[in-house]
């Protein structure tokens, strides 16, 4: 028997713009200045930028600057999409 749990954390929704750069994949994001991943492979960039967004957030907070991205409630289960590679 299968049984769910909500749950429900505070987070923040990050649009990314990836491209590739010198043979190199580099997200950014037109919502939050300084956001930068540059890595080998799209699997690096993805796995990387929600650990980057957050460290850059931290530091924003700690300078007593207010992030520019609306805090949302996110409830699981919930559906989000993911890029697979072909």
């Amino acid at each position: 028997m299968k049984t769910e749990t909500t749950v429900e954390i505070a987070s923040y929704r990050l649009p990314l713009v990836v491209e590739r750069v010198n043979g190199a994949y580099q997200a950014t994001s037109p919502a939050l200045d300084g956001f930068l991943v540059l890595a080998d492979s799209l699997e690096v960039v993805l796995a990387l930028a929600p650990g980057v967004a957050h460290a850059l957030l931290e530091a924003m907070q700690a300078k007593g600057v207010t992030p520019p991205l609306h805090l949302e409630k996110v409830q699981f289960p919930t559906q989000v999409e993911i890029l697979v590679p072909a």
